[in-house]
């Protein structure tokens, strides 16, 4: 990792960039039952991260020991506003917002659920972070005036998540991990009729998560809401050598319908695919063999290196709008 001669004084921030003769130390601060399995988990030559579990409203006071204690040069928070104003106000390094959640766009319908995590959104301090990172590139608009985009990025997906393509169960294992809602049902009501989906409605996470992984040969998609999103377990399910069987996805990030994932249109395209596949249960393996290939694009191995570097860049070249952090 280049630490970069800069225009910019950076003792002038408050910040002290490390020399070339250690990793940067980087902290990841987020909820971690969603948020860990995107993060970077093993040191490198380049970066030393570490987790901190953090959700909205708990008590800071052990985040703030554990971020002293671990003297971080970088911090990537999942959720920005899930930190309360002026938290960062006393911290030595470079901050980074993540956004993770699906926001209105300027283009197209809004939705209730889309306008309720934008309020959420507002309530975050923008003076306390020097960069901002958003899953989405397509709500940018939306939320420049709250919080200044310099990223789009998918979440990534942790290294110890990757699997090889497996072995064919048949029939074969079939998943869908996320909450029931009314859209989520109007698409996999008739094929739970018809099949056995196993359904996990409230997360799963760590080493149970890749125990699951191990046994599953077919990942099912469905939006939220009725609104085009990208889920991150999509990357997921592709790293863990699933099929995935996808409603549109927007943006696609780099993955092809039906190359690297089977587009479902409509809900009955779900129990025909699910029915060719219990009678010809390799019908889709070039896919799957090619959404593993593609997931290596995801690994967070690879993609964080990269941001810390370029977020190192161009720090050096444009400084930022953060307020200096306290001496």
């Amino acid at each position: 990792m280049q630490i970069p001669s800069s225009q910019t004084n950076w003792s002038d921030q408050g910040y002290r960039p490390p020399g070339a003769e250690r990793p940067l130390r980087l902290a990841f601060v987020g909820q971690s039952n969603y948020f860990e399995q995107c993060s970077l988990e093993r040191p490198s030559a380049e970066l030393e991260p570490c987790y901190f579990d953090h959700r909205a409203g708990a008590d800071t006071d052990a985040l703030r020991h554990g971020l002293a204690d671990f003297a971080p040069d970088v911090v990537i928070v999942f959720r920005p506003e899930i930190v309360p104003p002026g938290f960062f106000d006393e911290l030595p390094a470079l901050t980074v917002g993540f956004l993770t959640e699906p926001l209105p766009r300027s283009i197209g319908r809004s939705h209730p659920d889309l306008n309720r995590r934008l309020e959420y959104l507002a309530q975050v301090d923008a003076g306390q972070f020097d960069r901002v990172v958003s899953f989405d590139p397509m709500f940018t608009d939306t939320v420049n005036s709250l919080l200044p985009v310099w990223r789009s990025v998918p979440l990534p997906v942790a290294d110890s998540l990757y699997m090889d393509v497996g072995h064919q169960n048949r029939p074969p294992k079939v998943c869908f991990i996320g909450r029931s809602t009314e859209h989520r049902e109007l698409w996999l009501t008739d094929a739970k009729h018809h099949f056995n989906i196993m359904h996990i409605a409230h997360g799963i996470d760590g080493q149970d998560l890749r125990e699951f992984s191990a046994g599953v040969d077919v990942s099912i998609n469905i939006h939220n809401e009725k609104y085009p999103s990208f889920e991150n377990r999509v990357a997921l399910s592709l790293a863990s050598g699933h099929l995935v069987l996808s409603e549109q996805l927007s943006p696609t990030h780099g993955l092809e319908p039906d190359i690297d994932f089977v587009q479902l249109n409509i809900p009955s395209d779900l129990t025909a695919v699910l029915f060719h596949l219990h009678r010809q249960p390799d019908l889709y393996r070039r896919v799957r063999v090619m959404g593993r290939m593609k997931a290596e694009y995801f690994r967070a191995s690879r993609v964080y290196p990269r941001l810390v570097q370029d977020l190192l860049w161009d720090f050096a070249a444009f400084g930022t709008q953060r307020r200096a952090v306290s001496a």
